[in-house]
């Protein structure tokens, strides 16, 4: 019988294999806390914790896709911030550009939303946590962004394009 994370992974691989996507993320901490969402069906028979957002939909500003996500995923109105870094996300065979940007939210309190595109949800839970608690989750199960810095202070220092290297 199959679990929840296998048919959520299969359901991911059905809409996003072998697709090149544009994503957005924010980072939003309040009381040095970044507010995650934990996803079903990203890594094969685990959760993976990330930051809110999402895939661009044709003809939709960055600023404007950004803002719906955090509406869908986490039920908040957001102002955006600072851009803050590209990253490649490259699982095979997934493949994403991700543009983080710094967030902060002006409606709303963070509750679990959902992902319009899944017909069986893959968020299983919100939450705000520690740096020191996405650091506790194996590495498989964090965003990479999480591994190439150990503070909020030099998260928001990271500048530019980081690529996996192999």
């Amino acid at each position: 019988m199959s679990t929840v994370t296998d048919v959520a992974h299969q359901q991911v691989l059905n809409l996003y294999a072998q697709k090149l996507r544009l994503r957005v993320c924010g980072i939003c901490v309040q009381d040095q806390k970044i507010l995650m969402i934990n996803h079903a069906g990203v890594v094969q028979g685990a959760d993976f914790w990330c930051p809110p957002g999402g895939g661009l939909q044709y003809g939709e500003a960055v600023n404007e896709a950004l803002k719906r996500e955090f509406l869908e995923e986490t039920q908040t109105d957001i102002t955006i911030g600072e851009m803050l870094f590209v990253n490649e996300f490259l699982e095979p065979p997934l493949h994403a550009i991700e543009l983080f940007f710094k967030v902060e939210i002006t409606h709303g309190k963070a509750q679990k939303g959902y992902d319009p595109e899944m017909k069986d949800q893959i968020i299983q839970e919100i939450k705000w946590m520690s740096f020191d608690e996405i650091k506790q989750l194996p590495t498989a199960q964090a965003h990479r962004v999480f591994s190439l810095c150990n503070s909020l202070e030099e998260l928001f220092s990271i500048k530019g394009f980081c690529a996996k290297i192999p």
